[in-house]
């Protein structure tokens, strides 16, 4: 992914200073999609000829006669906005966006070593901004491919008076220590593992899966036939885990961190704890009443140690 404004640039048509209106009307002429030739003196940069600039100044009344067999400086050329090739494309976007009006979409001239390089459209400027834009998002929220906490929510108003339904919460035991451990690259790795694992067993048959935040999950069913997948994401979790810790890890089963007090401790390998619930002998009467129950239920089953799953309080 290019990040410097260099790595985006393309060539332009150059001309010195002495250059006369018939040679640019030529140039323009024999490239249609050119909308600037940059004017250079010894390989600097001094100004910038846009396509409508100079055909607005010879289209004038007397414009052609006055200025087609003249040197170019005097239909005035704009002053460029001059980057350096290693100059950041977001830095860069800033600047361009923040000039005025009338040379908002005009090229940015690009330097290295005071010399003249290339230049880079406004259109493939913008473009690059959001690509770096959204690999960014991308690292910051690795499962954005995911439903997030409004659809979410969204789902459980319009299931909760139903009959029946079970909602499934998907939790990673340990997930802090872990990243404590192995840093935030590698936690979004297990993050990423774990969402697609649970995608590819239990995404069928119109199952909705979102992100609650964090490692958290919510799959959303409008039955009760759930158990069947437990005994396989467990199974598949445990053979998938293993590939994230090192042999030393995987031998003694624990890695050593250090706790809230700043004490270090023993903390059991990233587990997976999945707790139900479910209005097949209990009734809800609103989302928060729901989640309410749900942690309940969560918390008993993250005091099992291992990978396991709790249904309505109950194993």
């Amino acid at each position: 992914m290019a990040t410097h404004i260099g790595e985006i640039a393309e060539p332009v048509p150059c001309i010195s200073p002495d250059t006369k209106s018939q040679e640019v009307d030529k140039i323009f002429s024999e490239n249609h999609q050119l909308q600037g030739i940059v004017v250079i003196e010894q390989g600097i940069p001094i100004g910038l000829i846009t396509k409508i600039q100079f055909y607005q100044k010879i289209g004038t009344l007397y414009g052609y006669h006055l200025y087609m067999g003249r040197p170019i400086p005097l239909l005035g050329p704009k002053k460029p906005l001059i980057a350096h090739y290693y100059d950041s494309i977001t830095e860069v976007s800033k600047l361009a966006m923040s000039r005025k009006e009338e040379k908002l979409y005009d090229y940015v001239v690009i330097i290295q070593d005071h010399k003249f390089v290339e230049i880079v459209r406004i259109q493939r400027l913008l473009m690059k901004l959001v690509e770096i834009q959204v690999e960014i998002a991308s690292y910051l929220n690795p499962l954005r491919g995911f439903p997030g906490n409004h659809i979410i929510e969204a789902k459980l108003k319009e299931i909760i008076g139903k009959e029946p339904f079970s909602i499934l919460y998907f939790d990673l035991d340990h997930f802090k220590e872990y990243n404590d451990t192995y840093g935030f690259k590698r936690g979004d790795d297990l993050l990423k593992s774990t969402a697609e694992l649970l995608k590819r067993i239990i995404v069928q048959n119109g199952v909705f899966l979102g992100h609650i935040g964090g490692d958290d999950f919510i799959a959303i069913l409008n039955h009760y036939h759930y158990q069947f997948s437990f005994e396989k994401i467990i199974e598949e979790y445990g053979k998938m885990i293993t590939s994230f810790y090192s042999p030393v890890h995987l031998l003694q089963q624990y890695v050593v961190t250090d706790n809230r007090l700043g004490v270090l401790e023993e903390v059991s390998l990233v587990s997976l704890s999945i707790a139900v619930a479910t209005n097949e002998a209990q009734q809800f009467n609103s989302i928060e009443e729901l989640a309410e129950f749900a942690a309940v239920v969560k918390k008993r089953c993250k005091k099992v140690k291992g990978s396991c799953y709790y249904v309505n309080d109950s194993h």
